[in-house]
């Protein structure tokens, strides 16, 4: 247990010893900014993000019902609060779920990756103080020394979770915090400080104060993160190499290597740290540093990562065995193990980030969460944003279904599933994260609709999870090739399953919202060299 001293009695009622404040923070913020939304405008079907001024972002289509008028978003908000956690007595962060018919386990824990939904739609609603102490409370637990049995982790690697104590006897209050080793596998966080960089600009943004961003202490861990990544070592790509498990999908799943998830989030907070890095000495080294990984990892994920029906007929006729700077097949991938189904989902119009690429395998399952973040990002193109957005419209059956959205398609099974999973009863075939439908990924997906200019598509998914989540009481995820049924093991009143509701549909009512969690296509970002010719021969 890392202990955290305790003030006097807080909200829950415990008094405990007192502690000097962590950080003073002033509350003067910038709230005419929040106040100055521009004039409605009208916006053409498929007129990307890009392709307009932030501030031109009002309404996309028509307007929506007000949600004082919506029971279900009542309902979502009285939910969301009830399960918020307190320290100090101040708000810190949401509970993964709010189920008391099974055994809590760790969904009594605030997640940072899950917290992230919840913090923006209290963003949104213009309720700051939670998401602000929740980034200053993981921001310290980041500077506890932290060890997996006898061995100590890097600086900069944030919490997966933490946990509120409460002792009646003591009147004492303490937070324990898990950075991998207590979770499934004793994997690291990898996404932890990615959705905390995410979240801390988003924060900025909205509220217009730029005072928390800029303390030493923010900028050190900002810092401290960076350099986790930014390491030199025995890579000869600018991706990060990652273990199983070290992410939404935290069991063994089959994404060790690169994963698309890890490397959209890199590029992405990468993006962000370089909004929020002070121009000083230290900074200005982290600057050169991100700007030089920018280039080298979105050369390197465009072109390799990316599929399309030319990039498919081009693997399939590959040669293999070839050496020196002229090969076509630079990961000697066989051509025989496409997978079958690949050539069927495959649109003539369409494409996405397959999920993995390293030397000799290639992982092509579509992943929600990495192709979302690559647009909001602007990793992607914008012929690549728009082409993802083609394949989600014509696959809808297979991405979306009944209940969205898919975490990734299609589910392994039979042998492949016991080699990959090990036989893990959790994930059999379409369900949980082999091929399980999330609710909390519709926030993602609305972002990138609004951002390509495809707010009906949005639209459409979200009138489908209305059909089914409030009735079912937000479960955590739900089954079957569709998602038609309630996940075998899915939670009740999962938090960011609510959160994401909310996210999406207040974003689809005023868009403006979209500037927290999206980045427009910085032209210097754009890489410097050309693809190589042989990957277009």
């Amino acid at each position: 247990m890392y202990p955290v001293n305790g003030d006097h009695a807080s909200q829950n009622g415990n008094a405990r010893t007192h502690e000097p404040p962590v950080f003073e923070i002033g509350e003067d913020y910038d709230f005419l900014r929040l106040l100055d939304r521009p004039r409605p405008v009208s916006v053409e079907k498929k007129r990307s993000f890009d392709e307009r001024s932030f501030s031109e972002l009002s309404f996309l289509g028509s307007p929506r019902p007000s949600f004082d008028t919506n029971p279900m978003v009542s309902d979502a908000w009285e939910t969301l609060r009830r399960s918020v956690v307190h320290f100090r007595g101040q708000p810190v962060g949401t509970l993964a779920a709010v189920d008391h018919s099974v055994e809590e386990l760790n969904y009594d824990q605030v997640f940072v990756r899950d917290f992230v939904p919840s913090a923006l739609a209290f963003l949104m609603n213009g309720e700051y103080e939670i998401v602000k102490n929740f980034l200053l409370k993981t921001l310290r637990l980041q500077s506890l020394k932290k060890f997996v049995d006898q061995f100590k982790l890097g600086e900069g690697v944030m919490p997966a979770s933490f946990k509120v104590h409460h002792d009646p006897i003591r009147n004492y209050e303490t937070i324990t915090a898990d950075f991998g080793e207590t979770a499934i596998g004793r994997v690291a966080p990898v996404d932890s400080g990615f959705w905390w960089i995410i979240l801390l600009r988003a924060y900025t943004k909205s509220t217009g104060d730029s005072s928390v961003s800029e303390m030493p202490d923010c900028q050190n861990g900002i810092r401290l993160i960076l350099d986790l990544c930014l390491s030199e070592g025995f890579d000869t790509f600018p991706t990060l190499l990652c273990a199983d498990g070290c992410c939404m999908i935290d069991r063994r799943m089959g994404v060790y290597g690169y994963p698309i998830e890890i490397q959209a989030l890199f590029f992405m907070a990468l993006r962000c740290a370089l909004v929020l890095l002070k121009q000083d000495n230290c900074g200005k080294e982290f600057v050169n540093r991100i700007t030089d990984r920018l280039h080298a990892l979105s050369y390197h994920m465009r072109s390799y990562f990316w599929l399309d029906l030319k990039q498919l007929n081009d693997i399939y006729r590959y040669k293999t065995e070839e050496y020196s700077h002229t090969a076509v097949n630079k990961f000697n991938v066989m051509p025989d193990s496409l997978p079958n189904w690949v050539f069927d989902f495959m649109p003539s119009r369409g494409g996405y980030f397959i999920g993995n690429v390293s030397p000799a395998r290639m992982d092509f399952r579509w992943f929600c969460l990495g192709n979302c973040m690559a647009i909001l990002s602007s990793l992607a193109t914008p012929e690549q944003a728009s082409a993802i957005m083609d394949l989600i419209d014509s696959r809808w059956d297979e991405l979306v279904g009944e209940v969205p959205l898919k975490i990734c398609y299609p589910a392994i099974e039979s042998h492949e599933w016991r080699i990959v999973t090990g036989s893990d009863p959790k994930n059999t075939r379409w369900s949980y994260h082999n091929g399980g439908s999330w609710p909390v990924l519709l926030w993602l997906l609305t972002a990138a609709c609004i951002k390509t200019g495809r707010p009906q598509i949005a639209r459409r998914a979200i009138e489908l999870a209305e059909s089914r989540l409030s009735k079912d009481g937000w479960p955590e995820y739900y089954d079957g090739k569709l998602g038609k049924y309630m996940g075998k093991q899915a939670r009740k009143y999962q938090t960011w399953s609510i959160a994401g509701y909310l996210v999406a549909k207040m974003m689809l009512e005023d868009p403006s919202h979209l500037g927290m969690v999206a980045l427009e296509e910085d032209e210097q970002m754009k890489p410097l060299i050309k693809r190589s010719a042989s990957w277009t021969s």
